[in-house]
């Protein structure tokens, strides 16, 4: 048993109001600089829908995350050293920014400045990337809303491995949302992909960090990431990717996403995993095992034998009573209903979902029945056509079992919860048909529905001892000045400034992004680089 540590979060989808406010405010602490305007390191999906980048689940196509070869073995589903090395030059795996989008703002000062006329003056939308007018077509959330439509169900990878019957009977069901951010995985793919080593894993907590000074921008994390959350800066040649929010978790404070979500529907904590397991659970051979399988690799904080090797590999004391108090464990492996999103990638990631019950609840009651009631409840999730089966395609590759014991134990709940809410003596008999204690019941009801702010976010501060050892391992993006932290920081023009980019700022930011700047990361150190020093009267 080898005990590591890993920060993970659990999102309840039942409280996911489609809001973006977690993006935005990741975007203005993250990506509000120049090369990063198309970057969103936290989006939020409508479901069913083609997904940001356009159907990045598609991995016949794209070829991201990991399969197993004629003999069992894990393989990188891009190819292994061999093939990168040839086409190191030229990745022909890769969406372009036409997948993404091309992002744009819009000249007001045509609106502001233009004279007396006739007409009125438009401002027309201009690409941040070339500077000229053009025609906007698609964005991060373009299919907002859109969930079943014909315009996007379509194009839906997941929606496309169900049954034609599915497909037309989608209409008739309903949508979901599904915020995203990178997964941390304990099996990353990216770092995998890596030719200059630059994605690593820290040991301490499991944050997945891009070195910015090692990174040499081959693009081959942006492929071998099925999950398309590894971006590449054009204006760095850098790769960059969700951070985790480490400066703050280090602290012991959550990740901007989580802080600012209106629904409260993150939690964040700390899960003890035994690192021997993890090659073993990922070669897993039937996909419908990968989900037991990573759970597996978790262990219960609260065994003595787990504690005690947990000491031995130098895990602090408070780290392991965190972990034991961490409400990811309990959603995951106590009470069992997080899933992870598309365990068939075999990275094992580490943000899992709780799937919506709300649309099951909307079913009932347009019957006219009583929405609440356990019986109704349970034959709804039977009868659901669609929404299980999507919904087994997204987090339990395809086998339903998992899911339908999920949204039975929540309908559970929220029958046997009614009861105490209405001065009635519950039904005792409620949770064991779902196999569970009416103790456990109750306390998955408070972390789900009333649970505190100290309760969904059980996050250890990093060590005092341990300071100089994260300095040393974290990425270039912890520093005086960074992305989040104010100031102008050394990734070229504009890295780190506040808001670099703006609606208002078009002609401001056209006039930085074609002046001559010096990027010393890009100095091979020999004689002094063009821009460096003002030139001497009479341009000497």
């Amino acid at each position: 048993m080898r005990v590591m540590a890993q920060m993970a979060m659990v999102m309840n989808l039942d409280k996911c109001i489609g809001c973006h406010t977690c993006s935005v405010t990741c975007k203005q602490a993250w990506t509000n600089r120049s090369g990063t305007e198309y970057v969103w390191f936290n989006n939020v999906e409508t479901r069913p829908g083609q997904g940001y980048p356009r159907t990045y689940e598609d991995q016949e196509t794209w070829k991201g995350g990991w399969t197993l070869n004629r003999r069992g073995r894990l393989t990188l589903k891009a190819g292994g050293r061999l093939k990168k090395l040839l086409t190191i030059f030229s990745n022909p795996k890769m969406p372009s920014i036409h997948d993404y989008y091309e992002p744009w703002t819009y000249d007001y000062a045509t609106l502001t400045d233009a004279p007396a006329q006739e007409h009125t003056p438009v401002a027309r939308p201009k690409s941040l990337i070339s500077g000229q007018n053009m025609k906007v077509s698609w964005s991060a959330n373009w299919d907002d809303d859109l969930g079943g439509s014909a315009a996007t169900a379509e194009r839906d990878p997941v929606l496309q491995k169900v049954g034609d019957k599915v497909k037309f009977e989608f209409e008739q069901t309903f949508m979901f949302y599904l915020p995203r951010i990178c997964e941390h995985c304990l099996n990353p793919s990216c770092a995998a992909s890596c030719p200059s080593g630059a994605i690593y894993k820290r040991t301490e907590d499991g944050i997945v960090l891009v070195d910015q000074d090692r990174c040499r921008g081959w693009r081959m994390c942006i492929s071998g990431c099925p999950y398309k959350k590894v971006y590449f800066n054009h204006r760095t040649g850098k790769a960059e990717k969700c951070t985790f929010c480490f400066p703050r978790v280090e602290v012991g404070l959550p990740t901007v996403c989580s802080e600012t979500c209106v629904g409260r529907l993150r939690y964040i904590g700390l899960m003890l995993y035994d690192a021997d397991k993890v090659l073993a659970a990922a070669s897993t051979p039937d996909e419908h095992g990968l989900y037991e399988a990573q759970r597996d690799v978790f262990l219960d904080p609260s065994d003595p034998d787990v504690r005690r090797e947990a000491e031995r590999a130098g895990i602090p004391q408070d780290w392991i009573e965190a972990a034991r108090r961490s409400p990811v464990y309990a959603l995951i492996n106590r009470y069992k209903v997080a899933l992870p999103l598309h365990p068939e990638y075999r990275t094992l990631p580490m943000v899992w979902y709780i799937p919506p019950l709300s649309p099951v609840v909307d079913v009932v009651k347009e019957t006219g029945e009583d929405a609440e009631k356990r019986e109704n409840l349970f034959a709804a999730i039977d009868a659901l056509r669609i929404p299980i089966e999507y919904l087994a395609e997204l987090f339990t590759a395809g086998d339903v079992r998992p899911v339908d014991l999920v949204l039975r134990k929540l309908a559970a709940m929220r029958s046997y919860m009614r009861d105490i809410n209405l001065g009635r003596d519950p039904d005792g008999g409620i949770p064991h048909t779902v196999g569970m204690t009416e103790e456990d019941l109750y306390d998955m009801y408070r972390l789900l529905a009333i649970a505190k702010y100290d309760e969904r976010y059980v996050i250890p501060a990093a060590h005092a001892e341990d300071a100089h050892a994260l300095e040393e391992l974290a990425c270039s993006l912890d520093y005086e000045g960074g992305p989040g932290m104010g100031g102008s920081g050394p990734f070229g023009e504009g890295s780190g400034v506040p808001t670099p980019i703006a609606v208002e700022n078009f002609q401001m930011l056209k006039e930085r992004q074609t002046s001559d700047r010096v990027n010393l990361l890009n100095w091979d150190g020999k004689g002094r680089p063009d821009g460096l020093f003002p030139p001497k009267d009479g341009g000497q």
